[in-house]
């Protein structure tokens, strides 16, 4: 399958913090969440992909490039959406437009005059008056309006209402199916990667949990609960994240099936879903 993004054992250090062999693909036309606690190293590893900073070791391929190497001409393929823009407090989108659009070859501006009506932005309002989602609605339409092949979001949703935050979510969503647009979503809000993700990609300090189709990782983990058998030598390394209880004992598991079979009809086990997956492995950390 022809892919957008490649990572290969990616690493980078920093005191305190590592980065250490994430490796992931994201196929063409399709979306991928990147999911992970606060600094668990999803910035980093969207920063290495920019070549915003340098990485230790591994490779990037960018639409079939390599990161470095690609230069200006990768990055104009390349679509951002973050959660603090960089436009000036100060600009209107007349001079937004007038400023980006040198920098893209491919920059449509039949496009992005039909966007900024879709999106009822106010073209003469100073961009620091917008709103949060009107800031956001921006980067989108600056994003799709140079025919980017990469939409690469960072936060997009954080701090939207939940209204704005569907009404921009389907918008993603019908970019993408109107074309062989991809789209790599960094965000903590699992809910919206439930809704619209294909992929998702899951970092815990610094290391890859697992990368895989969404509806593969809502099917293989779930959460089990029982008694303190769940616990025996045999069963044990099945489970991670255990809570211990007045009725008996939950725990998470990366494998339904094989927990299944191993203890067994006398247990409950439920679908987990991104965000139980994500607490149960923090909750795992802290009571190391």
């Amino acid at each position: 399958m022809d892919n957008a993004l490649e990572v290969n054992g990616l690493a980078k250090s920093y005191p305190g913090f590592q980065l250490q062999d994430v490796s992931f693909e994201l196929p063409r036309g399709f979306i991928m969440g990147l999911i992970g606690p606060n600094g668990a190293g999803k910035t980093t590893v969207i920063k290495l992909i920019m070549d915003l900073i340098r990485r230790d070791a591994g490779e990037i391929l960018v639409l079939g490039v390599d990161s470095r190497r690609g230069g200006v001409e990768a990055r104009s393929r390349i679509g951002f959406v973050y959660e603090t823009s960089c436009f000036p407090d100060d600009s209107t989108l007349t001079e937004i437009r007038a400023a980006v659009a040198p920098f893209y070859p491919c920059w449509d501006q039949a496009r992005f005059a039909a966007l900024v009506d879709e999106f009822e932005l106010p073209a003469r309002k100073r961009f620091k008056n917008l709103s949060q989602g009107m800031q956001t609605k921006v980067g989108l339409a600056v994003a799709l309006s140079h025919h980017a092949e990469l939409i690469i979001m960072d936060e997009p949703t954080s701090g939207l209402d939940p209204l704005f935050r569907r009404a921009f979510l389907e918008k993603l969503a019908d970019t993408i199916q109107a074309g062989d647009v991809s789209v790599l979503f960094s965000t903590h809000i699992t809910t919206d990667l439930e809704r619209i993700a294909d992929f998702v990609t899951f970092i815990h300090e610094g290391r890859l949990v697992f990368s895989a189709g969404k509806d593969e990782v809502l099917e293989s983990w779930g959460i089990v609960k029982g008694g303190e058998e769940l616990l025996a030598p045999e069963t044990a390394p099945l489970f991670r994240g255990v809570r211990r209880g007045a009725y008996g004992i939950e725990a998470l598991t990366p494998d339904v099936a094989k927990a299944r079979a191993a203890v067994g009809g006398d247990v409950v086990i439920e679908k987990a879903t991104l965000e139980d997956i994500m607490v149960y492995i923090e909750e795992e950390r802290h009571a190391l």
